[in-house]
This record gives C-alpha cells, sequence and structure tokens, in this order.
C-alpha cells in the first residue's frame, strides 16, 4: 500500500517537536512537489519522501546517527525502500548515489528551501518580490543563514539539470502559498 501525506505526517510530528523542523518539513515538501508536478511524477509518493526527511533528526542531530540510523524506523512502520533510500542519499556524508529523480530533487530542494526560506523571514514582504539575484546575493554571504551549505545548494541545482536562476524561482514560487505556515510576512501583511 502506498504510503500517504497523512501517515507521513503524523510520523513525522510523533518524532519531531521543534516548529523549525516542522516549517523546514513543509517547505522541503512544497519545493519537492513542485518538481514531481513538472516532471509528472508521484506527487504523493514525493510529498511522503520530503515530509520524512529528517525526522529523525531531533533523536539523532549528529552526523554519525542521521539519518542512517532513523531508516530503520521508517521501514519498520511500513514505507517503502523507495522512501528510504530517498532520505538516506539527501545526506551529503553517507555519498550514497543520486540515481532517481526523487532522490536529486529531495537533495537539490533540501539546502534551497531552507535557506530561501531564511531570505523570507528578514524582508518585510516575505516572499513577495523575492528574486534570483537577491537570493544569489544572499549565497555570497557566508554569515546569513550560515548552517545552509552552499556547495549542496549548487549541486543540486546542477544534478536537476536546472539553472541556479531557475531553481531559486522555482522553490520561490513553491513557498509562496505556503508562506504563512512557514511563519513568513506576506505583501498583505506589509501593506
Amino acid at each position: 500500500m502506498a504510503p500517504t501525506r497523512e501517515q507521513a505526517w503524523e510520523t513525522l510530528t510523533r518524532y519531531t517537536q521543534s516548529q523549525a523542523l516542522l516549517r523546514h518539513a513543509l517547505a522541503v515538501e512544497a519545493s519537492t512537489a513542485f518538481y514531481a508536478r513538472k516532471f509528472g511524477e508521484d506527487e504523493e509518493l514525493w510529498r511522503v519522501t520530503a515530509l520524512l526527511h529528517d525526522f529523525d533528526y531531533e533523536m539523532h542531530p549528529t552526523l554519525d546517527k542521521h539519518p542512517q540510523d532513523g531508516a530503520p524506523i521508517l521501514r519498520e512502520e511500513g514505507y517503502p525502500e523507495e522512501v528510504v533510500e530517498a532520505v538516506l542519499s539527501h545526506a551529503e556524508h553517507l555519498g550514497m548515489p543520486r540515481d532517481t529523480p526523487l532522490k536529486k530533487t529531495l537533495f537539490a530542494c533540501d539546502e534551497l528551501s531552507g535557506f530561501v526560506h531564511a531570505c523570507g523571514l528578514v524582508r518585510p514582504t516575505g516572499l513577495e518580490g523575492l528574486t534570483p539575484s537577491s537570493v544569489k546575493k544572499k549565497l555570497k554571504q557566508p554569515s546569513f543563514a550560515a548552517g545552509v551549505h552552499r556547495d549542496e545548494v549548487y549541486a543540486g541545482a546542477e544534478a536537476l539539470g536546472v539553472e541556479l536562476d531557475e531553481h531559486i524561482a522555482n522553490v520561490v514560487s513553491a513557498l509562496q502559498p505556503i508562506a504563512r505556515e512557514l511563519g513568513l510576512r506576506t505583501a498583505d501583511d506589509a501593506a
């Protein structure tokens, strides 16, 4: 039986209390779902995978445990191997091949979704009017959203075969409909 978004959300919220981590999961879900639609892939499966990619981070916040120690939990809960392998492949330190569109997309959307969210947090209009050039300018400031791995942002877009500007625009577009859920101001708030 194919896993549902509701099932994934239930798993995520059982293991994750942090509002920041839940918002990150929602952002990565929205971006990944955007690409599922663009590529004609299984949007529900891609949403499930994106929601679960960091589900174990509160339990296993170190590279020696995350996400590899979460994989047996996902298997135990009945998630298909396609989901488990994609979750594992998003972690650069595991060196797993990203040999499917889902794996490439999850990796490409993970760091960039977090970065775009951070950009939206510091703007009075949130994501409204956020351009690829302003995101790229922020990427060049190492102190801004310092936890975001810039090299993974660039490598992700390249692996997807999408120009960085287009990838940024796609992620901004994907996050705009859920801006309030992400704790971001909207143009209406600024008015």
